[in-house]
């Protein structure tokens, strides 16, 4: 029997044995972005938002995405484009200054709307499944749409700034916050108040993301063999020696390392460059052990 080709770099390029058909998705068209979101109004908790109205200050600490709804549709006078409206929900966490002492912590619910137009081509077969989906309405005779599939990926966002605003009416923002869906709501532990005759924040994220379109299709591919694993499995996860066994020992932290290990810029010894002057002078200089 030849030998198994292991998943990995190939090594003496061995030939393929055969070409086998596999069902994927192909990546038709995608973009990144990498965008700086500015003034987006936080729907702080009834919590929060008590705390926000006496406070003095209030500083950014951190975003979290929670949710991101896509919706595809075709472009009608543009055939093989499609819009990609994607819908961010965040959740923002900051720090309101009272007075003296430490600072509370607020939380709110921030989104922001975005659309993307990408080639996704077209495809006018009516596409049928026969997977069983327990407790569906004959899932085997359900026909699906042959929309290209968009996916998009997404980073937690940077909190690079924050700041408070004096209540207004702004009505248009009111109508946004009441089409918050119920489980991203059931997110926070408290309700979210959404008037806007309250004292308001606002923050500027950093965000990264990748838009694609994707189509299921079927592609000729060469094939080396069956992929079949080649590690065992560990031992019994329950077991707590087991596991510990799986530990890398310690080394570091028994024989603490020299200081030829530090890295240094040059050799003097003291992980300082040396300038124009024949000595080298250190500070109180805290040493970072390399890792």
């Amino acid at each position: 029997m030849p030998e198994m080709v292991s998943p990995g770099p190939l090594r003496g390029n061995p030939p393929p044995r055969e070409a086998v058909c596999i069902h994927t998705r192909k990546i038709y068209d995608s973009c990144r972005d990498k965008e700086c979101l500015q003034d987006l109004r936080v729907y702080l908790t009834a919590s929060s938002q008590a705390v926000l109205e006496s406070a003095i200050n209030v500083k950014a600490q951190s975003a979290e995405l929670l949710w991101t709804y896509i919706d595809v549709e075709p472009i009608v006078y543009n055939q093989g484009f499609y819009t990609v409206d994607a819908r961010y929900f965040y959740r923002v966490t900051c720090d309101a200054f009272t007075g003296v002492g430490r600072p509370t912590k607020l939380e709110g619910l921030a989104s922001f709307n975005k659309r993307t137009v990408l080639f996704g081509s077209e495809g006018s077969a009516r596409i049928f499944s026969s997977n069983y989906i327990p407790g569906e309405q004959d899932p085997q005779g359900a026909e699906r749409t042959n929309l290209p599939i968009a996916e998009v990926e997404v980073v937690d966002p940077v909190c690079l700034a924050c700041h408070m605003a004096d209540p207004c009416c702004d009505t248009d923002a009111m109508i946004a916050a009441i089409d918050i869906p119920s489980n991203i709501c059931n997110c926070f532990e408290d309700d979210l108040v959404v008037s806007s005759d309250v004292r308001q924040l606002y923050v500027t994220l950093g965000q990264f993301s990748i838009t694609r379109l994707e189509r299921d299709v079927q592609l000729l591919m060469p094939a080396y063999d069956f992929c079949m694993p080649q590690k065992e499995c560990a031992g019994d996860p329950d077991d707590p020696c087991s596991l510990f066994q799986n530990f890398r020992f310690p080394v570091d932290a028994f024989f603490p390392p020299r200081a030829s290990e530090f890295p240094q810029q040059q050799s003097g010894g003291c992980g300082c460059t040396q300038t124009g002057s024949s000595a080298c002078s250190c500070g109180s200089g805290n040493l970072s052990r390399r890792r």
